[in-house]
C-alpha cells in the first residue's frame, strides 16, 4: 500500500508504521488478570505479580476473590463480578486488595467482560496501585490548572511546529479561539508577527533539548493589530520518560509597558550622558567660533545628523536683536558639522557667512518667537522654510532630510541665534523628548556663547586701542633701520601692555623703547598709552636714560598702582654709541658681525611704579651693522623651559646679521613665540647704519 492510501490516523496524518512506545503505561505499572466465568484466574500478568506479590504459578487456576479479596469483601467481589459478568457493563473504583506479604493495598480497578470467538465469555481486570494512580491524577490536574489560569501565554507545539494546545492566556494575546490554533503553523495564525526567529529557535531546542529562557519577540496579532507588543518567551522541548520527543513548549509574557520604561529609561541616560557630555566638552576655551563647534559636536551624531550653530549677526555685532513679526533675520554661521560635503551640508551656512532668512523661514519663527521649532515629519512643503533657497531646498529633499528641529539659544533673557538640526540617516523623526535635550543642550552653551561673545567684543575693544597706540610704521631715523612687529596675546587671553616705540630726537639721535604694562586687557592698553605719551614727551627733553625713567617710575606710580618694565635706549650716530637704562625688563640682545650674539650686561633695576629706587645708564658701542634686539616676556617665556634656555634659545636663532630685518622679526616670532604662552609680544630690532 502507498503513502497516499495508507490508514490515517485521528490527528489526520497518514500512519507510518510502529513508533516507540509512551512510557505513561509504565509510569502506572498496569496489571492484567483474566477470570473464567467461576472466578478462576487464567490468565496473569508481571505487573499484576509485581502489583499482588503472586507468581503466574501460585495464581493461575486459583479464584481471585479467594487470593486477593479479604473474606468480609467476598460477597461484595462476587456480585460485582456476577453483574460485569451478566450486562456486560464495565465497572471501575478503588478497592482494598491483600497482597502476599498480608499487607492491604488500595488498587483502582477497571473490569470489563470479554467475549472470545468461540462465544466464551471471561472478566478482564486492569489494576493500578491507587496511590500512583492518585498522584498521576494530581500532577494532571495542578499542571492543567495552573496552565488554564496562568496570565502566562502556554503553548505546546509538535515535531513539525504546528499547534497542539494552547492555554486560555493565549488565546487572549493572540485573539484566535484555542480551537483555530489546533493543527496550524506560527505563521498561519499569526500573519501579521515575523515568527522566523521563532521557529528557529524552537528547531533548535527540538534539536538540542537544550531550553532558550528570555528571547524576545516584537510585532503585532490579531488581539491588537494596530500597536506593537514586546513579548518575553521560553522555549522547552518536551519528552516522555522514555526519552521520546513529544515537542516544544512555548510561554509568552506580554512584556510592552516594561520595555517601554526599559527604552525610556535608555532613553534618559542616553540624554545624561549626552548633557555630561556637553557639560565637559562646551565652553573649553572664551574663542566665540570654538564654543560653537563644540556644541554642534556634541550634537552630532547623538542627536542629529546635521547640527548648526548661528547667531544673529546684531548680536555678533553688540547691537539689539528683537525682530519684528515682518522683519527677515541677518544670521552668521558660526559652525557646521559634519564637515562630509553631503547634500545636507551643501545646503547649509558655512561658517563664517552671513545670510539673510526670510520672516517665514522656520528658523527666523525660532529666533523671533524663542521657542522651539519642530516638524518631526518633513513634507515637501516644508522644505522652502527651512532651507536659504531654492537651490538648497532641492538639496535638503535630495538628501532625504525627513525631521527638522530648531531651538533658541538664550541667555540672560537675550535671544542669541539658534541651534539647527536635521536628520537624514537617522530614521527615528524628532519627538518631544529630543526636544528637551536639544533645549538644554543649548541652554548650556548659550551661556558659554554669550560669554565668548562679550569677552571678544572686549578684546577687540582693548586690541583696537592697543594698535591705535602703537606706531604703524617706525620713523625713519639718522643711522639706523628699524623693524618691529606686535603680536597680540592668543583668543584665551585678554589683550596685554605690551609697546614699542621709535623716537626721533636732536641731533640725529634715536630714542628705542620696548616696554610691558602688568595685568591685561582695556585697564593695561590705555595704561600703556599713557606711559607711551609719557615717554615720547619726557625723550624730547633730551635727558639721560636713567633719569627719563626715574620720571617715568613717578607717572605709573600716580596710575592706579600699575607696573610695567622698560627698556630706554637712545643711539647716538655720530659716537657710535647707545646709552642705555633698564626698569626690570629682559635684556636687549646685540648681534655683532662675527662674533657670538650676546645679552647685555645692563642692571635689572625695579620695575616702573615701585618707586624710590634710582637707575643707572650704561654705555655700549654701537657699531654700523650692529644690530640690538628688543623684546618683552611673551616672546620667550613658556611653562615648560626655564627662561635660561630660552634666551639661550633666542641667541641661537641670531646666527645670520645680514638677514634682512623684517625676516629677521618673523623668524623670531614663528620660532619663539610658543603656543602654550597666552600673552602678547613686542618685538623691536634696530641695525645700525653708516652715516651718509
Amino acid at each position: 500500500m502507498s503513502a497516499a492510501e495508507a490508514p490515517a490516523t485521528e490527528s489526520g496524518e497518514p500512519a507510518r508504521g510502529p513508533v516507540r512506545p509512551s512510557g505513561l503505561l509504565d509510569v502506572l505499572r498496569v496489571a492484567s488478570v483474566v477470570l473464567d466465568t467461576d472466578g478462576r484466574i487464567v490468565l496473569w500478568s508481571p505487573q499484576a505479580e509485581e502489583l499482588f506479590g503472586y507468581s503466574a504459578q501460585e495464581a493461575l487456576g486459583e479464584y481471585a476473590a479467594r487470593l486477593m479479596v479479604h473474606e468480609q469483601h467476598i460477597e461484595l467481589v462476587a456480585k460485582l463480578f456476577a453483574d460485569v459478568l451478566r450486562t456486560g457493563q464495565s465497572w471501575a473504583g478503588g478497592f482494598p486488595v491483600r497482597h502476599k506479604d498480608g499487607t492491604t493495598r488500595l488498587v483502582e480497578f477497571r473490569n470489563m467482560r470479554l467475549l472470545d470467538d468461540r462465544g466464551d465469555v471471561y472478566a478482564l481486570g486492569l489494576a493500578a496501585d491507587q496511590s500512583t494512580v492518585r498522584r498521576l491524577e494530581q500532577d494532571v490536574a495542578l499542571s492543567e490548572r495552573m496552565v488554564k489560569q496562568s496570565p502566562i501565554g502556554y503553548a505546546v507545539l509538535d515535531t513539525e511546529l504546528r499547534f497542539v494546545s494552547v492555554n486560555p492566556a493565549l488565546e487572549v494575546i493572540n485573539g484566535v479561539p484555542a480551537a483555530e490554533h489546533v493543527g496550524r503553523t506560527l505563521q498561519e495564525v499569526l500573519p501579521l508577527l515575523n515568527v522566523d526567529a521563532l521557529q528557529a529557535a524552537a528547531r533548535q531546542v527540538l534539536a538540542t533539548g537544550a531550553p532558550l529562557i528570555g528571547g524576545t519577540l516584537v510585532g503585532r496579532t490579531p488581539a491588537d493589530p494596530e500597536e506593537d507588543h514586546t513579548w518575553s518567551h521560553s522555549l522547552y522541548r518536551l519528552e516522555d520518560i522514555l526519552g521520546n520527543v513529544l515537542g516544544v513548549a512555548v510561554s509568552l509574557v506580554d512584556i510592552t509597558e516594561q520595555h517601554r520604561a526599559s527604552v525610556e529609561a535608555e532613553a534618559a541616560r542616553r540624554r545624561l550622558a549626552v548633557i555630561a557630555d556637553a557639560s565637559a566638552r562646551i565652553g573649553t576655551t572664551l574663542e566665540l567660533e570654538r564654543t560653537a563647534c563644540e556644541l554642534a559636536e556634541v550634537a552630532v551624531p547623538e542627536l542629529a545628523d546635521v547640527a548648526a550653530v548661528d547667531l544673529l549677526d546684531a548680536v555678533v555685532e553688540g547691537r539689539p536683536s528683537a525682530l519684528g513679526p515682518s522683519e527677515s533675520a541677518v544670521i552668521r554661521a558660526l559652525a557646521l558639522r559634519p564637515e562630509d560635503g553631503t547634500d545636507a551640508v551643501r545646503a547649509a551656512d558655512l561658517p563664517g557667512q552671513i545670510a539673510r532668512y526670510a520672516p517665514d523661514r522656520l528658523v527666523t519663527e525660532c529666533v523671533r518667537t524663542g521657542e522651539a521649532v519642530l516638524v518631526p515629519q518633513v513634507k515637501d512643503e516644508h522644505l522652502p522654510r527651512i532651507a536659504r533657497s531654492a537651490e538648497a531646498a532641492v538639496l535638503l529633499g535630495r538628501a532625504g532630510l525627513h525631521s527638522y528641529l530648531a531651538v533658541p539659544l538664550i541667555a540672560r533673557g537675550q535671544v542669541l541665534g539658534a541651534l539647527d538640526l536635521k536628520r537624514t540617516r537617522n530614521p527615528a523623526p524628532f519627538d518631544e523628548d529630543d526636544v528637551v535635550l536639544a533645549r538644554e543642550l543649548a541652554a548650556r552653551a548659550a551661556v558659554q556663547i554669550d560669554n565668548a561673545r562679550w569677552y571678544q567684543n572686549a578684546r577687540n575693544t582693548a586690541l583696537t586701542l592697543q594698535r591705535s597706540l602703537l606706531p604703524s610704521h617706525p620713523p625713519v631715523t639718522t643711522g639706523l633701520e628699524v623693524a618691529s612687529r606686535y603680536q597680540p596675546a592668543g583668543a584665551t587671553s585678554e589683550v596685554g601692555g605690551d609697546w614699542f616705540d621709535v623716537i626721533p630726537l636732536e641731533g640725529g639721535k634715536t630714542a628705542l623703547v620696548v616696554g610691558d604694562v602688568m595685568g591685561s586687557g582695556v585697564s593695561a592698553a590705555a595704561t600703556m598709552g599713557r606711559l607711551r605719551t609719557a615717554t615720547t614727551t619726557l625723550a624730547a627733553l633730551d635727558l639721560d636714560p636713567a633719569r627719563l625713567l626715574e620720571h617715568l617710575d613717578k607717572t605709573t606710580s600716580g596710575l592706579d598702582h600699575s607696573i610695567a618694565t622698560c627698556v630706554y635706549a637712545v643711539h647716538d650716530p655720530h659716537l657710535r654709541q647707545c646709552r642705555i637704562a633698564n626698569a626690570g625688563h629682559l635684556p636687549p640682545a646685540r648681534v655683532r658681525p662675527g662674533r657670538p650674539p650676546e645679552l647685555l650686561d645692563l642692571p635689572t633695576g625695579v620695575p616702573l611704579g615701585v618707586g624710590g629706587v634710582g637707575f643707572l645708564t650704561v654705555t655700549v658701542d654701537f657699531e654700523p651693522g650692529d644690530e640690538l634686539v628688543f623684546y618683552t616676556d611673551g616672546l620667550v617665556e613658556t611653562r615648560c623651559h626655564s627662561l635660561d634656555e630660552r634666551l639661550a634659545f633666542l641667541l641661537s636663532l641670531l646666527d645670520d646679521p645680514a638677514r634682512p630685518l623684517e625676516e629677521a622679526c618673523d623668524h623670531l616670532l614663528r620660532t619663539l613665540h610658543h603656543p602654550d604662552n597666552h600673552d602678547d609680544v613686542a618685538l623691536l630690532i634696530a641695525r645700525a647704519q653708516p652715516l651718509p
